[in-house]
Formats: structure tokens, C-alpha cells, sequence
């Protein structure tokens, strides 16, 4: 055995006890060598929340030592950005993912499954929707931490609805078309965007869901667009689109609905509670006669689109355990997060997912969006999100089959082949 020097035995126990005596010390770890994680990540839709963000991430800087520098950039451009860096092997250590999925990147993005798995403990495991837009199928892992989701229940005029005679507004699209109908022909058409903008994406798919149908089996491989139940879907969705909306939805971006409720003009709109929100910052008379309800049920069942997302740590990354520390910390503050959106984050853990909400729960408008991790679902449904089905729903064929029907540019067989084959042609290329 080395021989100790009475020097050196009286310095150990001088840092023993002071070690004990002081158990909560931070011990910086050695990831904090590495100075700074760098990441990207959308603007989000309620500014609040990059408010909060950016002071988290200082926080959390000056608590590791590890300088967070986060680039906001509006939500259409992240997917370029990320398929630059990877081309480029350089740029932010996490990157959120907005939409796409996991599996579109996952050979440039590093096994999470660790902190995945420590935080599903800590929060009673994770939803099936995290799983399905975080889980890669070749290896069965996380390759992103799950954040949030962002529903798409109803807002609508209830004073409007109450005139004829629906005080809760359309509890079903049978409802909506009905209803809709008979405010359209009182000045109050009702708002859904069928044309290249994110919230189409959503809204027409939800319709079809709900009436049964799909693009896909549940094996993400079997196209189902030639069916009964996406047929019937159609017929539905030019039903409304021609006797409870206006032309103008042709040419909508995803401001557009929004824009279309605060003018007063909307009588329901799908859409997240963000356009509510921007309306109670700038017109409370209105705001006050707007309500939230489900999605609306089909004939089917009631189903409705997440838009999900999450952040991967990239494989180029310097400071991949750094960037790992902070994203866990990220979801540990999950409720602080969720009330800074103001109710905008939707919860894919467990716990989190149970009531009482922060702001959601505390609200009698929003109370029914308790419910929203139950029937909420992403692109691929009931399938996973594969890149193929990413990329059906990138290019719009949904979307484009419908306003060709809907608009008489094609009859019900003539779409269905259009969106038959165009969806063949894209899952041929991932077979």
C-alpha cells in the first residue's frame, strides 16, 4: 500500500466532511466541460412560451455552466435546416422535430432510449402517440424526446349556435355540416383551410378518420384509400365544404382561420386554442362568445390529428450528454412549460396527461380538452409514422384530392384513383 502523509489523510478528511456536511453541492458533471449545447426549434405559436423557453434555457445555463443558445425559426423552414446540417455534419446538437417524425432522420439522430426510459419512470410512462412519433421500428428505440402535441379540437360562435338551437355547438361533423349550412346562409360560413398549409393537413384527415378510412393499414404498408369509408369521407367533405364554406378556403394559409374567426365573420373553426388565445389579446367581446369543444365525431368514431413535437440530439453533436441533460430537465418542467403556452402544450406523458391541467383544467372553456390525448392521433394512422407516409402527407395528396372533388374537377371514382395512385407511387419508393 502507498504510505499517506499526515498532510494528505487530514486533506481527504477535510473534503469527506465537508462533503457530507453539504450533500446538495452540485457536482458539475463532465458533460458541462463542453461550454455550449446549441438548438433549433420552431417559433412557437403563443409567444409566451419563447418567452419562458428562453429563460429556462438561461437558467439552466447558469446552474450546469453550459451555455444553451436556442435559434427560433418559423415552423415550414425546420426541416430544411435539418436536412442541411445532416448533409453538412455540422450545426446544433438538438434539433426539434415539427411534424415529420423520427424515423424520417433517425440514422443522423443518437439513441435516446436511456433518458427516454428514465423519464417514463419518473412521469408513468409514455403515450402511445410519443411512442409512435418517437419510436424508430428498425431498432425498436427512441431516437427524440417527446415534448408535446398540439390538438385540433373545434372553436365556434356560441352565440351563433345557440340561435339555432345547438347551445354546445356540433358535438359531430354530421352536426357541423348541418348547423354550418344554416349559419353560412345567415353571413357565418364555417372555416376549414383546403389548400398547401399545415392545418388542412390535419383538419381533412380527421374527417376521414373519423368516418373510418384511411391511406393506410396498421402495418404502415396496405394502401386502404380505394374503400368505402374514404368514399364516404369525401362525399362528406364536399357536402361541407359546398354548403357550409365559402371558396375562399382555397387560397387559406394557416393564419387564414384565425384570421377568419377574429373578424367575426367564423362561426366554428378547427383549429388549437392559439387563434382563441390571440383573440382574447385583442378583441375580449368576441372572445367572450368563442367556446371550445371536441373534435367532432364521424359515423365511425371520434378522431382527431396531433401535430407532434419533439427533439433529437444529433449524432454530430460535441456535447451529446449535455444536450441529453437538458432536454430531461426540459420535460421535468413539463406543467411550467404547459402554462407558459397557455394550455397550447398537450402532454404525452402519463402523469402529465391525467387531471387536473395546468390552465386547461383551471378553465371551464378549455376543461374539455382533458380528453385530447384519447383520440388524437398522427400522420400514418393507425399505423406508424413512416417516412412514406410522411411524404404523402408533405405533398399534399389528401389535401389536393379533396379540393378536386369538392371543386367538381373530378368525380368520386376519378379521385380515388388520382389519390390511389399517387399514394402507390410514394410507398413504392420506401418498399
Amino acid at each position: 500500500m502507498n504510505k499517506v502523509s499526515r498532510r494528505q489523510f487530514l486533506g481527504s478528511a477535510a473534503g469527506a466532511t465537508a462533503a457530507s456536511a453539504f450533500p446538495h453541492v452540485w457536482i458539475r458533471p463532465a458533460w458541462a466541460q463542453a461550454k455550449e449545447v446549441r438548438v433549433l426549434a420552431w417559433t412557437h405559436f403563443v409567444p409566451a412560451y419563447d418567452k419562458w423557453f428562453d429563460a429556462f434555457a438561461e437558467q439552466w445555463s447558469s446552474k450546469s455552466g453550459v451555455k444553451v443558445t436556442i435559434d427560433h425559426v418559423p415552423h415550414l423552414q425546420i426541416p430544411a435546416k435539418i436536412a442541411a446540417e445532416i448533409a453538412t455534419q455540422s450545426g446544433h446538437d438538438i434539433v426539434q422535430l415539427v411534424g415529420t417524425g423520427t424515423e424520417k432522420w433517425a440514422s443522423a439522430l443518437l439513441d435516446v432510449q436511456d433518458t427516454v426510459d428514465k423519464l417514463a419512470k419518473q412521469h408513468g410512462g409514455w403515450t402511445p402517440l410519443a411512442e409512435n412519433y418517437c419510436k424508430v421500428r428498425s431498432d425498436g428505440k427512441f431516437h427524440a424526446i417527446p415534448d408535446f402535441f398540439i390538438d385540433f379540437p373545434g372553436l365556434y360562435r356560441k352565440d351563433l349556435w345557440t340561435e339555432i338551437g345547438m347551445p354546445n355547438g356540433p358535438d359531430s361533423w354530421e352536426d357541423l355540416h348541418k348547423g354550418g349550412s344554416k349559419l353560412k346562409a345567415k353571413g357565418f360560413p364555417v372555416g376549414i383551410g383546403l389548400a398547401h398549409h399545415d392545418d388542412s393537413r390535419a383538419s381533412w384527415r380527421a374527417i376521414m378518420w373519423s368516418h373510418g378510412g384511411s391511406e393506410v393499414t396498421k402495418d404502415g404498408k396496405t394502401i386502404t384509400y380505394n374503400s368505402k369509408e374514404v368514399r364516404e369521407a369525401l362525399k362528406f367533405q364536399k357536402a361541407l365544404y359546398k354548403d357550409a364554406m365559402t371558396p375562399e378556403v382555397l387560397a387559406w394559409d394557416d393564419a387564414s382561420n384565425n384570421r377568419f374567426l377574429a373578424s367575426g365573420r367564423g362561426s366554428w373553426i378547427h383549429n388549437p386554442i392559439s387563434a382563441y388565445r390571440t383573440i382574447e389579446g385583442s378583441n375580449k367581446e368576441l372572445a367572450d362568445k368563442i367556446f371550445v369543444s371536441l373534435s367532432p365525431k364521424g359515423p365511425a368514431t371520434r378522431r382527431s390529428f396531433a401535430n407532434c413535437r419533439a427533439y433529437g440530439v444529433t449524432k454530430f453533436s460535441k456535447n451529446q450528454d449535455g444536450a441529453k441533460a437538458f432536454l430531461e430537465a426540459l420535460v421535468d418542467n413539463y406543467r411550467d412549460a404547459a402554462k407558459a403556452s397557455t394550455g397550447y402544450n398537450m402532454p404525452f406523458l402519463n402523469n402529465y396527461a391525467k387531471p387536473p391541467f395546468p390552465v386547461i383544467s383551471e378553465d371551464p372553456k378549455l376543461k374539455p380538452l382533458e380528453q385530447d390525448a384519447e383520440y388524437h392521433f398522427t400522420t400514418g394512422y393507425p399505423g406508424p409514422l413512416t417516412p412514406a407516409a410522411d411524404e404523402v402527407y408533405q405533398q399534399f395528396v389528401m389535401v389536393d384530392a379533396i379540393a378536386q372533388f369538392a371543386t367538381d374537377k373530378m368525380d368520386l371514382e376519378q379521385t380515388i384513383k388520382w389519390g390511389e395512385e399517387k399514394i402507390k407511387a410514394i410507398y413504392a419508393k420506401f418498399a
